[in-house]
């Protein structure tokens, strides 16, 4: 498919970077090829994935979709959702929004502008699995699991520097044990109660980015039931940005998860073929 004179921006959330396009009108019918070479870093716009504002069909604002770069739509994306927001309050309420709720796969986000950040709340974490053993590279190894919106994966490491993340992140992401769909993997270190940091190899993306929302939140909530540390939680990502994950914890669910933290503007253009 080819495209031309489509308008962009380019965004960015604690690193994390996304091309976002105004598509209320629907007339940009993006298929997975496409999508995967505006997101090349060499031959496109270069980006960890492409968001989309389109009309709600299911009680939101707007219906948010996300695609990874390699053109394939997921269910949640949670930096995405905070620059999708920022997007929505400044290119078509011009500034002039406290709140809105838009649409995912996942279920309904909402999301609010404190001070200078933007927090989005997410739906209901799910499938939380702790002290999971897999074979990973013919040793045994230990991971924990829950849903925020995404499947995955969050290993305990000593070291953030020394994590093996590529490699071990790839291996697990195609585990057997999160067969079909596969997982992100999450490798995390404990600073101290409620801070943390981590680094997150990306299903989707095939390779670690310098943040990912869905897998702070996942994070969080692994390190607070592994230490009963309380909420809120810190969360340091490798772009350097820390931001600030908050739940309540009611018997054995996870509700009111709100994930904090920057949204910015890059740049506008306008792709003139693809």
């Amino acid at each position: 498919m080819e495209i031309a004179d489509m308008e962009f921006w380019k965004m960015n959330g604690a690193g994390n970077d996304f091309v976002v396009i105004d598509n209320r009108d629907l007339r940009h019918n993006l298929d997975r090829e496409t999508i995967a070479r505006i997101c090349h870093r060499q031959r496109g716009v270069g980006a960890d994935g492409l968001l989309a504002v389109e009309p709600p069909h299911n009680g939101g604002d707007y219906r948010f979709r996300y695609y990874n770069a390699d053109g394939g739509e997921a269910e949640m994306c949670g930096n995405g959702a905070r620059c999708f927001g920022q997007f929505i309050r400044h290119q078509i309420h011009g500034g002039n929004l406290t709140s809105a709720t838009f649409e995912t796969i996942a279920g309904l986000v909402t999301v609010q502008f404190p001070g200078n950040d933007v927090q989005i709340g997410l739906s209901t974490p799910h499938s939380l699995r702790l002290h999971q053993v897999i074979e990973v590279d013919h040793e045994p190894l230990t991971v924990h699991s829950v849903n925020t919106g995404v499947p995955h994966a969050v290993i305990v490491v000593k070291d953030l520097d020394e994590a093996q993340v590529f490699r071990i992140g790839r291996l697990v992401r195609q585990h057997q044990a999160f067969a079909p769909k596969g997982t992100n993997v999450n490798f995390m270190q404990i600073l101290a109660p409620s801070r943390i940091a981590i680094r997150t190899y990306e299903r989707g993306v095939e390779d670690e980015t310098l943040a990912c929302g869905t897998g702070m939140v996942a994070s969080a909530l692994v390190h607070h039931e592994l230490s009963g540390a309380p909420g809120p939680v810190s969360v340091r990502v490798l772009g350097g940005d820390t931001l600030r994950v908050e739940f309540t914890h009611e018997g054995t669910e996870y509700r009111d998860v709100r994930l904090t933290g920057p949204a910015q503007f890059v740049f506008r253009g306008t792709l003139e073929t693809v």
